[in-house]
């Protein structure tokens, strides 16, 4: 900590950070041993998070990341989207194809982000705030891999006819991004994804990465 800094509001980030890498929630004496501060001062950040709507606790007393965190990130798809729109559309044009950005929200993967390619005689129609299952798709499944990160994973996920009859997709996970989770895609009208477009798609995901850095 610096002069310049907050050391209350450094542990209240701290606190948020810590629940949002949990799913099962943490107790005042977890946090404290995490924090490497007294019960007494995690029940005030508490507290105070609480007030907020940004912490809530349950009935065994764990706490958990609240609601209000949703208000403050109404304005996170939109900075996203612009940064991955240069990688999106040099994939799109490249491959000729339905790209996409595609961000975890909860058990469903939302895209977020699409461009269509402009000299293609057809495409798929692919929309911006279209939701699937992660367990469906290319964008889902890339992401579910990069979850358990196996060996040999070629680093990208290919599909057919998961998400619509005749439809292939590929696509990789962003790799690296801090509260960050998608992945990068095309999706388009064809019998086989031409071999290229794997490792395309995992090069325009490092370009996306890069620019949310």
């Amino acid at each position: 900590m610096t002069a310049e800094t907050s050391q209350t509001l450094d542990r209240g980030l701290r606190v948020l950070k810590l629940l949002a890498d949990t799913d099962h929630g943490l107790t005042v004496t977890e946090l404290s041993h995490k924090l490497g501060v007294n019960r007494t001062v995690v029940y005030r950040l508490l507290a105070t998070l609480e007030q907020h709507a940004l912490v809530r606790r349950d009935l065994g007393g764990r706490a958990r990341v609240g609601l209000g965190v949703l208000r403050l990130g109404r304005q996170v798809h939109p900075l996203v989207r612009e940064a991955a729109m240069p990688a999106l559309r040099s994939l799109a044009e490249d491959i000729g194809a339905t790209a996409h950005l595609t961000l975890v929200d909860g058990a469903e993967a939302l895209a977020v982000a699409v461009v269509e390619p402009s000299w293609t005689d057809y495409h798929v129609a692919y929309r911006a705030g279209f939701r699937h299952p992660l367990d469906r798709g290319a964008a889902g499944r890339a992401i579910l891999a990069a979850r358990q990160k196996t060996a040999g994973d070629p680093g990208y996920t290919l599909t057919h006819g998961e998400l619509e009859t005749g439809a292939c997709g590929a696509a990789a996970p962003l790799v690296g991004v801090t509260g960050v989770e998608g992945s990068v895609g095309v999706v388009m009208l064809a019998d086989v994804v031409p071999e290229r477009v794997g490792t395309r798609v995992v090069e325009a995901a490092r370009e996306v990465a890069e620019a949310l850095r």
